[in-house]
């Protein structure tokens, strides 16, 4: 499975909510399994949105036949867009589906990670992050990815609420940290916490 990842900078949010709309035509392409997002929590206008797809050949094919048409109705609406594909690696949580009608918040954390030690971040993020988020109460499903051969990761949950997310930040993140050896592995991260916007789901 293919995630897809783009943040950008709305800079018409009328405009940018209209074209967001367009994208329910996504449905009959080959390969769609959903899409999804909403606002950033601490950047203001700032947009995030997921896609799921089936293998990167439905995407290329996607993009090269209906992706413009789509898209054109948001043109001129953000600016600074970045868009990222990472290739699924595991669920974050059992039983992961690709579907974010029951999420009311997203957390994203984007890895940067040393080469040498990917496979231990990997073994890590199993044995140590994913037994304590798939254990927190508010926590719905979540997924890894890896972009190749960057040692990039993202790592996406879905949340129930943003009070049980924030159960989960402040009691446990410094110490799973230590425990995973977090600090070796890591080269650079970045996140964001994204309250949905449920028209956006595809």
């Amino acid at each position: 499975m293919l995630v897809k990842w783009m943040r950008c900078t709305v800079v018409d949010r009328v405009g940018f909510e209209r074209g967001q709309r367009k994208w329910a035509g996504l449905l009959g392409e080959p390969g769609f399994r959903s899409q999804g997002g909403g606002w950033s929590r601490s950047r203001p206008g700032v947009a995030h949105l997921f896609g799921f797809w089936e293998s990167r050949a439905f995407y290329d094919s996607f993009m090269a036949r209906s992706h413009d048409r789509l898209a054109a109705a948001q043109k001129g609406t953000f600016q600074d867009a970045r868009v990222r594909l990472f290739q699924y690696r595991f669920d974050v949580k059992m039983g992961f589906e690709p579907r974010f009608t029951d999420a009311n918040l997203l957390r994203v954390a984007h890895c940067r990670v040393h080469k040498e030690r990917a496979e231990h971040f990997a073994l890590m993020q199993e044995k140590v992050w994913n037994p304590a988020m798939a254990g927190s109460p508010g926590m719905l499903r979540g997924v890894f990815a890896e972009a190749e051969p960057d040692c990039e990761f993202l790592v996406l949950s879905m949340w129930d609420s943003a009070a049980e997310r924030a159960k989960y930040r402040t009691e446990r993140v410094e110490r799973l940290a230590l425990r995973a050896q977090t600090g070796a592995d890591v080269a650079a991260i970045a996140g964001d916490v994204i309250d949905m916007e449920p028209s956006w789901t595809v």
